[in-house]
């Protein structure tokens, strides 16, 4: 993370990190963005002066966050439309007798409503809510990680949550993103996520990205590394040229969801 970040690029990371996370300490944000806890504590402050986060001792936390695991509402439902559009899409690389990882997000959490009703399958997920969503269904086996929870996604996270993969073999993986970098690749808002989707690839034959255009050339806080380790990307048809270039120069599938 580089020294020279401007204070309100800063700020809006931490904030990014928050609204993934929950919550997060002074020291390790301190630690993260390279910079001394007195200039994290001044972010803090004027996060919390602009209604944004609750600051608690050595930390801080995000605002309405247990309203949200409450009502079990993901914070992130920017263009739903054309989430659901790539979620029906994603319907066509579905078969029966499938053993599926669906990440979490609000993209694959789209997934999940539509599977419902479906038979014969086995879902792994480490989102609460997707289990939820899919739990109740005679037709489908839903199995869960282990893992620290973390609220704003609800999902499980952490190396508990990686280590459920090791020796699986599943067909195939939908994986989230929060940013697709042309430089950095796929980039997330938390780095305690980074072990989880790499483990999830490591476990499946074939990884769908289920990701809108708007998160394309966007980055995020976390690298986990080049466009290669995906097999696919499904976004919608507001994609631009030079990014549907970008996936043809690393041979990536491009399918558009109209």
């Amino acid at each position: 993370m580089a020294n020279g970040m401007l204070a309100n690029q800063r700020r809006d990371k931490i904030l990014e990190l928050l609204k993934e996370d929950g919550s997060a300490k002074v020291v390790d944000l301190a630690r993260l963005f390279k910079v001394t806890e007195v200039t994290i504590r001044q972010d803090l402050d004027k996060l919390e002066k602009d209604g944004l986060i609750i600051k608690e001792h050595g930390g801080a936390y995000l605002k309405n966050i247990e309203d949200q695991v409450r009502t079990f509402s993901l914070a992130n439902q920017e263009n739903i439309a054309q989430k659901e559009r790539i979620a029906q899409k994603c319907l066509e690389y579905i078969e029966v007798g499938d053993t599926i990882i669906l990440d979490s997000g609000s993209t694959t959490t789209e997934i999940a409503k539509k599977l419902v009703g479906y038979k014969n399958l086995t879902v792994i997920t480490n989102a609460l809510n997707i289990a939820l969503i899919l739990g109740g269904e005679p037709g489908i086996e839903v199995i869960m990680t282990g893992g620290e929870f973390k609220p704003p996604t609800l999902s499980l996270t952490g190396q508990k949550a990686a280590d459920f993969f090791k020796g699986l073999n599943v067909q195939k993986l939908f994986l989230a993103t929060a940013g697709i970098s042309l430089k950095s690749g796929l980039t997330y808002p938390s780095i305690s996520d980074l072990v989880v989707k790499k483990a999830m690839i490591d476990a499946a034959d074939t990884t769908y990205l289920v990701a809108d255009s708007t998160k394309i050339g966007r980055s995020s806080f976390a690298s986990l590394g080049a466009l290669s380790l995906i097999d696919y990307i499904i976004t919608d048809a507001s994609i631009e040229e030079k990014h549907k270039q970008v996936f043809h120069d690393n041979e990536i599938g491009l399918i558009i969801a109209n």
